[in-house]
């Protein structure tokens, strides 16, 4: 993927390059589709929960079972993201976006037919899965590698925070039609979601600016679109091979193990049940991590801002530090209310939630070039390894010792060292070239090759 194909870039389309420029460059409509298609896929991720006591009222199957299914969707939503990002390498984005969107269809359909447990875990479990995971964090990266220079941390963090946006707009909807009118007209809602967004996918987004004779955003000269390279499995395998072979992917495979602990693993399992610990109502509590939600949303765009202008490396150890103060506070501020301490609490760790997705990714390329949104893929693998470890460790030590103080304390503990391992990754390839696979265009920071 290291050099480009003449017969890509034909004359017609360098002819297309030459023309004046529109006034709102197509790589925001691209960004927004995608985003909205991100948002589309992040609601079906809001769904599991909602699902357990409808399911086991009409079916009587065990919290067990339901919950095996989504185990197995988050497993197959966190390994299915490299695979999908060398598909859309080797196929486009707009083939592979379709074909997940029509995987989630598929699996929803299926889901409200369904009469047995191993089908929910077939449908909601790998298909959705699979689907969601190939129009997550990855497919954000692949997006703003291809269609960006400038901006291009801003976009990371806009489509990233996405994500979380789709969840809150969808869950107290999706929790009101489950309330009124059922389970299943709910799944329809999110089938038919996923349908309008394959109609924008197929009208709107495309793989690359050479596609319709543009240059990336904030690029000084055109951008042949790179060779394809077979065999998209066998290159994700290399990847995963050649890149664990390096210190730097073990230090932000570690660090975002980290964060999918004391996120995923700790504040949306286990800070509900920790605070009715304390007295808390449930529907207090659960409107704070709905609240953490919101903030993370800023909180990503911030990050994506910031990591335009400095180093990532910095930003992440930053963000690391501030949420294991936060987390070793957190113990002394539980109580039977929400006083101004917690909200203070829940605004800060929102902002420091998801921030720490495009200092990552942006690493992840600058240290890995061209394959850096498959190593991103296998690091989100990682963090999603790290989030169910502490999952199952939060539920053991509340079991074991009645507590979850020491939870708090040890996942505050992880991000202190996570701090100190940001650090350590190499600055070498700062620089950012702006795609190892088309060098006419040259190392840049994102501004100066703006024309600043």
């Amino acid at each position: 993927m290291t050099s480009t194909s003449p017969s890509r870039s034909t004359g017609k389309t360098a002819s297309r390059a030459g023309r004046a420029p529109a006034p709102v460059h197509r790589a925001w409509l691209i960004a927004l589709v995608a985003g909205a298609t991100i948002v589309a896929a992040a609601a079906f991720a809001a769904m599991p929960g909602l699902l357990v006591d409808p399911l086991h009222t009409e079916y009587e199957w065990s919290r067990g079972s339901i919950g095996a299914a989504a185990s197995v969707n988050m497993v197959v939503y966190g390994l299915i993201a490299p695979f999908a990002a060398a598909l859309m390498d080797r196929f486009g984005i707009r083939r592979i976006a379709l074909a997940a969107l029509a995987t989630v269809i598929a699996g929803a359909g299926l889901t409200t037919v369904m009469t047995a447990p191993w089908q929910l875990t077939l449908y909601w479990g790998l298909l959705v899965g699979a689907g969601t995971g190939s129009l997550a964090m990855t497919f954000a990266a692949t997006i703003a590698d291809n269609w960006f220079v400038k901006r291009r941390g801003l976009v990371i963090g806009a489509l990233t925070g996405a994500s979380a946006f789709g969840q809150l707009v969808f869950l107290p909807a999706l929790a009101w039609i489950i309330d009124h009118q059922g389970w299943r007209p709910a799944i329809v809602t999110l089938a038919l979601t996923a349908f309008v967004m394959m109609l924008l996918v197929a009208l709107v987004l495309r793989d690359h600016p050479a596609d319709v004779g543009q240059r990336p955003y904030g690029a000084t000269s055109f951008v042949s679109r790179p060779r394809t390279e077979q065999g998209a499995a066998r290159r994700t395998v290399r990847v995963l091979r050649d890149s664990v072979r390096s210190r730097q992917f073990w230090l932000l495979a570690g660090t975002f193990a980290v964060c999918g602990a004391t996120t995923n693993g700790i504040m949306w399992t286990h800070f509900v049940p920790a605070a009715q610990d304390h007295g808390m109502a449930v529907t207090v509590a659960a409107a704070l991590v709905s609240a953490i939600g919101v903030f993370s949303l800023v909180g990503t765009i911030v990050s994506g801002w910031l990591t335009d202008r400095f180093d990532p490396r910095g930003l992440l150890a930053a963000y690391y530090l501030g949420r294991a103060v936060l987390l070793a506070a957190l113990p002394a501020l539980f109580g039977p209310d929400a006083g101004a301490a917690l909200i203070a609490f829940v605004v800060v760790f929102g902002l420091l939630d998801v921030a720490t997705v495009p200092p990552t990714i942006l690493l992840c390329r600058r240290v890995f070039g061209a394959d850096g949104a498959i190593v991103f893929g296998w690091v989100n693998a990682i963090h999603q390894v790290g989030a169910g470890a502490m999952a199952v460790f939060g539920g053991f030590t509340r079991d074991v010792t009645g507590s979850y103080g020491p939870v708090w304390f040890m996942a505050a503990a992880l991000c202190a060292v996570a701090a100190v391992l940001a650090l350590q990754i190499a600055r070498s390839g700062e620089s950012d070239p702006v795609h190892d696979r088309a060098p006419t265009v040259p190392p840049c920071n994102d501004d100066e090759q703006a024309g600043k």
